[in-house]
Formats: structure tokens, sequence, C-alpha cells
């Protein structure tokens, strides 16, 4: 009897202490409540308008420029790739132009320009913006600061799924687990590392095949001549970035145009003067006689034909146009006029692409095809700006310096600290290797480790984003993989023969990736985690126990909801704190921009007498800090508006409840009493949060008690703030070092206590990202143990 009366005492006690957290938790709630109804106000219903026709062929003129000089550059190097030991039979020829034909029609035409490309989020491609439309879609972002305020964005596009379907059951999957979710992160980390050395590889072979023509035209000619030429090109395009790609690309554009009409002229004159059978490579079984007749020999020469259309910011219409009328056209006739010189002329195989040159145009030929190999470079290396942009939005990736290089198209920018690791990158493979066998196996490899990738990110796309039917993307699964497994297993074959270089430069890039995100993700749960208690904020009065000096006080903070650590901090160890708090928390979204109007939430903390706020300052990956933005003008302008329009809408009654979130009576507080008086075992754990709860509460009685000639006796609020304004804002800032927990794994130590503290050391701090002056910085140290 004794042991149910005592089961049953537990019992209620565990009731009571439910029923405690569960008051507590409402409590904190009402206190620090969403930005959802602020939000909805400040949501954009207006539309992008659509593109002219006008404005879609320049744009499709610019893109040759910017997106397809790399794959219009492949004509000076695969032939000779494919045929590195001489051609044997003619009828290899015609094989392997039958599979550079059907690679052509398959992989860049179909797969990317037809299909792939339609997965851009606003006009951004690229693995990392495939991931954020996954993680729009599904709960796979690893950092959990999403909010239902987000979502009311007008750039922040969903679709909704329905309840057992099979993209219901693909969301479910994806995100049942956290080492899926890791998983899939680590499958976006390493396309986008190998696009990473795609870029270094790309201008080094590229150019290096260019200048090879020299060669070509003086035989005795040596081939460190050629490479010294080419690293002087590379220094140059290098030095050029700054410049933009917008002045660029309208620079490049034309040359491309030249070099495209050059092959293809140059292609209708070698099939007609050649051999015009060539042609019959258009049927596929040649692609069969072809592996039947060289065997292993044709899977090794399969892994340097991949070809790959770079997924670029430009609208898709103009992609599609450019390359189907024009790009793809002149590329098949620039491949089937290289064949049916070398049918003719086997000899040729190392030079087929200068050698099958009429005489009369070879040095306007050599001038284009150099031309073109710059802006081939320059196609990648604006893709790498862009893809440090997204990873560094992701917190992927340390924060670099971004320059917006124009000031009409958002997305063309400059890394300067990335633009100098590329050139040094392409140097030191041009001058090693010498010859553009060993690099074209290294991009061979990085090229199909980015196409595998792509596949496997586009299966998840096509049936949680697009739901589209099981049986259609596994058409398009078992097609792409096809041809993508035949190019990997060629190209393992290679690895020794320069295919680690990119494998090489993954590994290194992943790694920073990585641990720059395991940490970014550790240190948000521990500031999520460590938050101060709102009511134990407002429990210390108006005056927060410090005596309120004029100004305003910015607390920068990457919590969206809570007091972060840091203020508790600051609070206890100084004697003062302004007459005006504001919490900033800047945050990262997975959109690619936010409307200016729709980027600052502000909310007030509490009563009017704590004169505390809060303000969520909201930007996509595509957006920038610059410097002429007025980041703490706008700040301001979003608080004062905010405060006007809160005063016209305190006329209504109704608004009482805006201003204090939680309904809290004198019956309320009586039951949190009687509750807590009747829990003795938890009054020791939870007496400093009740005390502060009952001492709000008090506060809150006292300020709905004030009467009307009180009210028009108080000072203005929104001239108070403008006065606070003028005598001092100070941007309160945490100046964290990180390090490993005692007692952690050996490799958490060396990720975090090292690698980590090495790259926070070398990036750019906060306050240079968001243009704080040093006069009105204050930096608060603390070390986060992880």
């Amino acid at each position: 009897m004794a042991g149910r009366v005592e089961a049953s005492l537990t019992e209620g006690e565990s009731t009571i202490e439910e029923r405690d957290r569960e008051a507590m938790r409402e409590f904190e709630e009402g206190l620090d409540q969403p930005m959802d109804e602020e939000a909805n106000m400040l949501k954009n219903m207006n539309k992008e308008k659509g593109l002219s026709m006008l404005m879609l062929l320049r744009l499709s003129f610019q893109s040759l420029g910017i997106v397809y000089g790399d794959l219009g550059t492949s004509p000076l190097y695969v032939f000779y790739n494919t045929f590195p030991n001489g051609i044997d039979d003619s009828e290899d020829v015609i094989g392997a132009l039958s599979l550079i034909i059907y690679s052509l029609l398959l992989i860049p035409l179909i797969k990317y320009v037809l299909i792939v490309c339609k997965a851009n989020d606003n006009g951004q491609g690229g693995t990392l913006a495939i991931y954020s439309l996954l993680c729009r879609h599904a709960n796979v972002n690893l950092i959990p600061n999403q909010q239902r305020s987000d979502e009311d964005l007008s750039t922040y596009s969903r679709t909704l799924v329905a309840e057992g379907s099979f993209a219901a059951k693909t969301k479910k999957w994806l995100e049942s687990r956290h080492s899926k979710k890791r998983s899939l992160l680590v499958i976006v980390l390493l396309g986008t590392c190998m696009m990473i050395g795609d870029s270094i590889l790309t201008p080094a072979i590229s150019v290096l095949s260019a200048t090879g023509g020299i060669k070509v035209n003086n035989p005795k000619m040596s081939s460190d001549i050629a490479v010294f030429v080419s690293v002087v090109i590379l220094i140059g395009l290098f030095s050029m970035q700054h410049y933009g790609t917008d002045k660029v690309g309208w620079l490049f554009a034309p040359i491309v145009l030249i070099w495209f009409l050059f092959i293809g002229a140059t292609g209708i004159y070698n099939i007609c003067k050649h051999d015009p059978s060539v042609l019959k490579a258009f049927s596929p079984t040649y692609i069969y006689l072809y592996f039947k007749r060289r065997g292993q020999d044709g899977w090794i020469s399969l892994g340097t034909e991949a070809l790959y259309a770079d997924i670029s910011y430009f609208p898709l219409q103009a992609i599609q146009l450019a390359f189907t009328f024009f790009v793809f056209p002149c590329l098949l006739l620039a491949y089937c006029g290289q064949a049916a010189y070398l049918v003719n002329h086997k000899e040729h195989y190392q030079d087929a692409f200068y050698a099958s040159i009429p005489e009369s145009v070879y040095w306007p030929m050599f001038i284009a095809a150099t031309g073109a190999a710059i802006v081939g470079s320059q196609a990648t290396i604006s893709g790498t700006y862009s893809l440090i942009k997204q990873a560094v939005s992701h917190g992927c990736f340390p924060p670099v310096k971004i320059v917006n290089t124009s000031k009409k198209f958002l997305a063309q920018i400059y890394c300067p600290d990335i633009n100098w690791i590329l050139m040094i990158g392409c140097i030191a493979v041009t001058a090693s290797f010498k010859n553009q066998i060993d690099i074209g196996n290294a991009y061979g490899t990085a090229v199909v480790i980015v196409m595998l990738v792509t596949t496997l990110l586009m299966v998840l796309t096509m049936l949680v984003v697009w739901r589209c039917h099981w049986i259609l993307v596994l058409i398009f699964a078992l097609l792409s993989l096809v041809v993508e497994l035949s190019y990997f297993s060629a190209v393992l074959l290679k690895i020794n023969e320069g295919g680690w270089v990119p494998l090489i430069i993954a590994a290194f890039s992943l790694l920073v990736m990585f641990v720059w995100n395991y940490v970014t993700v550790k240190k948000y749960e521990f500031e999520v985690h460590s938050r101060v208690s709102m009511s134990w904020i407002l429990g210390l009065g108006p005056s927060l126990g410090l005596v309120r000096v004029p100004g305003i006080g910015l607390v920068h903070t990457e919590l969206a909801s809570g007091v972060p650590h840091i203020f508790s901090h600051f609070i206890t160890n100084l004697p003062a704190i302004h007459s005006v708090v504001v919490f900033v928390c800047v945050k990262n979204l997975l959109v690619y921009t936010v409307p200016e109007e729709e980027r600052f939430l502000v909310k007030r903390i509490g009563p009017k007498t704590f004169r505390m706020f809060r303000c969520v300052a909201r930007y996509g990956y595509k957006d920038l800090h610059r410097k002429d933005d007025r980041f703490e003008d706008k700040l301001f302008e979003n608080l004062f508006s905010f405060i006007q329009n809160e005063t016209m809408m305190e006329s209504d009654s109704n608004y009482s409840n805006s201003v204090y979130p939680v309904n809290y009576t004198q019956e309320s507080r009586d039951e949190l009493i009687s509750n807590n008086n009747n829990n003795h075992d938890s009054i020791d754990n939870n007496m400093v949060m009740f005390s502060s709860m009952v001492d709000y509460m008090d506060t809150m009685s006292f300020s709905q008690n004030i009467t009307v000639e009180e009210e028009e006796e108080e000072e203005d609020e929104l001239e108070f703030l403008k006065t606070c304004k003028e005598s001092g804002v100070v941007h309160i800032m945490g100046n964290t070092v990180v390090k490993a927990r005692k007692g952690s794994l050996l490799p958490k130590k060396i990720a975090i206590d090292y690698v980590y503290a090495f790259l926070a050391k070398i990036c750019r701090e906060n306050s240079a990202i968001l243009h704080v002056p040093h006069e009105t910085l204050l930096n608060v140290g603390q070390v986060y143990y992880l």
C-alpha cells in the first residue's frame, strides 16, 4: 500500500513538473514570439518581369563568352587525347567521332541544357543551388535556423507534397536520420570541390593546347616556349578578373562568336575536301564497332572525351537558344571536319586541329584559338566565384572578400583571394605537366565526378521538388549512369597518369569545407543551448540591473530568437549598458536573394520600458554586403518605421496582444505560484526562472495600470530613439575562440584546434563583412568548448 502511495505521489509530482515546464515554455515563447506577422506584412507579391526578345538575344550572345567558351575549346585537344599513341585504323576515327557526337547529344544538350538547367534556383546553377532547392523542400539543412517567417519571402519558392505520395516518402526518408543529411552534404561538397579543381585544370589545358599551335608551324621550337607563353597568358587572364564578367563578357563574346564561325566553316571545308563519308558516324552502330575493335584501349580513351556544359547564372532561355541553334551545330561540324582530315592523315593525330586548317587562315585561326582558350577559362573561373559565394552563405566555406563587379547583374562577382589561389594552381599544373595528355586525364576525372554528383542530386530533385513519376526518374538515372559510369571506369584506369591531380585538390578543398561546416553547426547548436532565458533578462527590471547610458547598442548574434550567451557575459562584467538595445541577427537563407523591402524584420522584446528590440537582416546566397549598402542606416530606418507603425496601431484596442504577446493575468500569476509551491523538489532548480517570471508579471501589471495622464507625460519613443542614435551607436560582437573539449578524440582536436583555428585566423571577420567602423566596435571575448 505504501508503495502504491509513493508511486502515486511520484506520478503526481511528475505531472506537476511537466505542467510547470510547459508553463515556462509557453511563457518564454510569449516573451519572444516568432516574426511571422511582421514577415507577412513585408511580403512582396511582385513577380519579376519577363525578358524581352532583344534582351534574350543580348544575353544569348553574352553567354557565348561566359558559358560555352569552355566547351567550345574542346576541339583543340579531344582527338589528341583520344589517340595519344597514334591511329591504327581509319574506322577507329569514325567510331571515335560517333562517340563524340552522341556524347555531345546526350550530355551537354539533352541532360544539361534541356533538363539540369531547369533545376536552377532562379538563375543560379551548380551543386549548391540544387542543394538549396532540396533544403527548401525537405528538412535536410544541418543548421536548424529555418523559421516560419522565412517561408513568407516572395523568393522562397516551394511546393507542398501530398501525403502518401512517392515524393513524400522520399522526403521522409531523407529527413529520417542525421547521417543521411550529412551524407547528402558531403556529396554536394564533393561536386563543389571537383568544380574548383576543374577551374584550375580548364585554363591550363585550354591555353596550353591553343599555344601549342606555335610548335606546329615551327617544329624545331622547344616545348618550353609554348609553356612559357601559356603561363604569361594565364597571368594576364587572372589579372583581368577584377574588371568583372559583365565587361569581360562583352569583350569575349565576339571572340567566341568568331571562333565558332571559324571552326564551323573549317569543318565544312574539311568534310568536303577530305572525306564526306565521315558523316556515317551519326549512326550509333559505329560506337559498338569502335569498342569491339579497340577493347580496353577504347574504354581508356573514353574518360578524356567527357564534355561538360557549365550551369551558369544566365537565363535558361538564353542558354538553350545559344547552344541549340549555334554552339551545338558548330561543334558537330568542327569534329566531323577533323575526323575527315584524320582519315587520310593518320600521322597528324597529335596536331589534328592545326594541321587541318587551311594555310591561308592559319594565323587568324591561331589568334582566334588563343582568344577562345582564354574565354573558355573564364567560364569556369566565373563559375568558381559563384560556387564559393554560395558555399560561404551555406556555412561551408570561410568568409572571403567578395566584390560585385556589375551594377546591373548581382551574380557577377569577383573573389580576390580565390582568384590568386586559382592562378597559382593553374601555373603549377601547366609548368609541371607541360603536355595536354596528363592534364586531359586530370580534367576528365574532375568532370566525370561532377557529372555523377549532378545525376544523384537531379534524381532527388526530380522526386522531391518536381515530383516526377518514379518511372521517368528511373529512365533518366539509368541513361545518365550508363554513360557516366562508363566514363568513370575509364577515369579509374588513368589515376596514375594525371588523374590524381583533381583528387588531391578536391581532398584539400573538402577538408576545408567539411571542417568549417562542422564547427559552424556545432557553434550554432552551442548558441542555441546556452542562450539566456528571456524571463531572467526581464526579471532584472527595465534597467537590466545596470546603469542605462545614452546611446544604442547593437548586439550581433546568430540567433533569430532568444538572448545570446554573449549578452549575459556582457551585462555581468560591465557596470553600464546603452539606453536602447537591439539584438541584430544577420541570417543567410537558402534562397538566391531577398528583396530589399523584405530584408529587415523588427520586433519589440518585452514592455516599452525595457527599450529592447530584435532585428533580423535576411540575405540570400546571391546577395552581397556592399559598403555602399548603408546597413546601419537601413536598420534604423526599419526600426523607426516599426515604432511609427506600432504607435498608429496602438489606437486599436485589439493591438494590446501585439504589444504584450501573452495575456498575463493575476489568475495566471497565482496559478504559477501555486504550481511551484506544490512542487518543492523543483523549486531550487527553477527558482531563478520562477522569480524572474513573477517579477516580469508584476512589471506587466504595473505597466497596464498606467493612467492616461501618465502616458501623455511619457517622452515620445521615436524622438528618444533618434536622440540615442545621435549620442552614439556601438556594435557589440563576440570575439569567439573555439576549442575542442578535454577528452575529445584526436581527429576532432586536429580539426578544431588546428584546422579551424587557422582558417578562422585568416578569414574575414564579421565586422569587416558588415563594414562596421572600428571606432564603433566592441568585441566581447569568450571561449566555446565543443
